[in-house]
């Protein structure tokens, strides 16, 4: 199923996340490299959204470019197989195998990406279409780091989520997914 499909299969949580579904949709209508940073106004990426057994806490990663935490996740570089980036990024970032929990899209996000330097290169400011899954892992496992990306790995609470050490930005999905989480549950 190409990523269009799977966006337009998406079934949004709430107003914004419907909002953001047909930004998306726009997007890939618009634009020929929407899964690569050759577009530099903006592209698809995809993290993970990682719950341990009793979904009472979640993984995060300190970011350097943001210097705050936020969930583990990364550019899809072409790949439109985004539930395999969210794996292999998670893996990277802290270490950890995953399973996964639904391998459809479980929440979606737009965020605005500030210019900065990275790797002694100027990026311009663009914007994210982030595609996110629910991952489970095992939060008694060790966790590692890579430095020229993070400053740290850890698992939080959900009340810790949508706190201020959390990228601003991302405090609102955190709030969103976790709402959906617990809807599920009952």
């Amino acid at each position: 199923m190409s990523l269009k499909e799977q966006i337009e299969k998406y079934q949004p949580f709430d107003e914004t996340e419907e909002r953001i579904k047909d930004y998306m949709l726009k997007w890939t209508d618009t634009f020929d490299d929407v899964l690569t940073r050759e577009n530099e106004f903006g592209h698809f990426d995809s993290s993970a959204f990682v719950v341990n057994k009793d979904r009472t806490r979640m993984l995060v990663v300190y970011h350097n470019i943001y210097n705050a935490w936020i969930f583990p996740g990364g550019h899809a570089d072409g790949e439109e197989n985004l539930l395999s980036v969210a794996i292999r990024e998670v893996e990277e970032e802290t270490g950890l195998k995953t399973k996964v929990l639904d391998n459809s899209i479980f929440a979606v996000s737009a965020s605005p990406i500030a210019g900065h330097v990275k790797r002694g290169q100027y990026v311009p400011a663009h914007t994210h279409l982030d595609v996110v899954y629910l991952l489970e892992a095992d939060d008694k496992e060790a966790l590692s780091f890579r430095e020229e990306e993070s400053k740290g790995v850890k698992w939080i609470s959900f009340e810790e989520a949508v706190g201020d050490t959390i990228v601003d930005f991302i405090r609102p999905v955190h709030k969103r997914i976790i709402e959906k989480l617990k809807k599920q549950e009952v």
